[in-house]
Formats: C-alpha cells, structure tokens, sequence
C-alpha cells in the first residue's frame, strides 16, 4: 500500500529534524513526505530543506499564514494546503505532527492494520511524553481514539468523509463521521510514538472557546457538551477549562455559528456518543 504523509510545521527548530529522521528509518518507505511550513518564523525551513535534498521523497512546501498557533484551524488549513499540492498517489494519508519520534515499524504496522480489515478506515498508535525520565502515555483521550498528532486514513475513508474541518474538534469529528459511513477506527497501543511537546503548550489566549464552539459545530446538544466538557477540565486538572467550554458553547449558539455536521450526521453523532457514554456507566 503507498503511504502519503503531510506534515504541518510551525516553528518547529527544536524537533522536526527528529520527526524526519525517525520516518526516513521506517522499515517500509512513504512514497511521499510532504512538509508545510506554515510561516515559521525560526529555523524550521532550512532543516526541512536538508531533508529534502538527501531523500527524494520528502517535499518542502511554504504556506503564508498568521503567526499564532490556533488548534484546529490553523493546523488543519496548512494540512489541506498540502494536500492540494501532493504530487504522489496514496492508498492510506498520514496527518503527522512535527513533534513526534516514531518507532521504526510504525508505518509497516498501520499497513498490516489496513490490510486486515477493509472495514478499517483509520488507524493509529499513541503519544507518549517524558516524564520523570520515563516515557508515559499522555493520557488526554480514551483509548479508542487516535490523537489528531499521528491520524492516518484509508483513501476511501477520508474521501468518504470529505477530509478535515478547520475547526478545533476536527480529529473527533473525522472519526465520528467515519463511524456514521460505516468505517471502524482501529488503534494500537504497541506503537509508542514520542510526543516531544505536549499537547496545548503553545496556544494561544484566542484558543480558550474554540473547544466549546466545536461541541456546539458538532451538534452535541448541551448535555453532552457538558458532559465533554467537565471530562476534558478532569484530565487537565483545569476548572477553568470547563467554564471557557461552556462559554464558547454558549457564544457560538448566541451568534448562530455554522454547524460542521447536517441534523441527519448531527443525530448519529449523538446517538453514538450516548451510547458509549451508558457503555461505561453500565
């Protein structure tokens, strides 16, 4: 199966040497590893640039946007931007952060994912920080969910569901959608993958209702935003959290914001979100 690979890039100096380095030594080889450099303004772009130069499958692309790193939006507009340029075919898209390491037979393993069950629309492993000098598993999800950092698509899949929205939520959206056309989400927790920078560190003030807004996109009705949102506060250990999610809910109903989701897609969403939630209760 080919493998196409777009990774959006930020300021990311520190680690994307890394993050290249470690999908270069793949025991299978990407067709394609597309890197957006989403204006950054250090020296991201000349290590992508030599990158480039040594292997003739990695690409170096520039993208003109603000200099503010916003979740959802920002990251998902420079991924599309690539992905309108990618030259090279692909059975399964890979959306990679540039702050990962990941183990050697990562791509091999989502190949034999992929090619197991047809049904499998996306699949993926986890991120795991530094801690105390261990590396844990940075528990911010279930484990039924692939994190946004390291999603990879069936063609079929991510076709079906028409890509990525520009919205904070978007790597629970897409596989929300999958489900409703019928595709599974398969996750693999033998594949460690390190995250260099934990997730949030550099969002800015802006990103504070975005999460709230996204419920409200996704049509999640207020219980379930509640319920969402009080979850996220728990893992985060943040109050704050939960009122700035409910305050974007509310702000976002308030001045009728688009919905990323049809009532018919809206209803499914809810149904499957209740369900998993008596699943767990009872």
């Amino acid at each position: 199966m080919k493998i196409a690979i777009i990774i959006p890039a930020y300021n990311e100096e520190r680690f994307i040497d890394q993050t290249l380095q470690s999908l270069v030594d793949q025991s299978i080889r990407p067709t394609q590893i597309l890197v957006v450099d989403d204006n950054s303004t250090d020296g991201t772009a000349s290590i992508i640039k030599q990158f480039e130069e040594k292997y003739d499958n990695i690409r170096y692309i520039k993208k003109e946007s603000e200099q503010v790193h916003l979740p959802g939006s920002k990251i998902v507009q420079a991924f599309n931007f690539g992905l309108s340029t990618l030259s090279a075919d692909y059975d399964i898209l890979c959306k990679f952060d540039a702050d990962l390491i990941f183990p050697a037979n990562y791509l091999e393993r989502l190949v034999t994912i992929f090619k197991a069950d047809p049904k499998v629309g996306m699949a993926g492993g986890f991120c795991h920080i530094l801690n105390e000098g261990k590396w844990i598993l940075e528990n911010l999800t279930n484990k039924d969910h692939i994190r946004g950092a390291l999603k990879a698509y069936r063609r079929a899949c991510f076709e079906q569901i028409n890509g990525l929205k520009p919205a904070m939520g978007w790597d629970t959206l897409d596989e929300l959608l999958a489900q409703y056309h019928g595709w599974t989400i398969k996750t693999d927790e033998s594949l460690a993958v390190k995250h260099l920078k934990p997730t949030g560190k550099t969002y800015s003030a802006k990103a504070k209702l975005k999460q709230g807004e996204a419920f409200y996109g996704m049509r999640y009705g207020l219980g379930l935003t509640v319920i969402a949102s009080a979850k996220l506060a728990l893992r985060k250990k943040d109050i704050i959290y939960f009122k700035n999610c409910l305050n974007g809910y509310f702000l976002a109903k308030k001045h009728k914001k688009p919905f990323l989701v049809s009532k018919k897609e809206g209803r499914f969403i809810r149904r499957l979100r209740w369900e998993n939630i008596g699943k767990k209760l009872f």
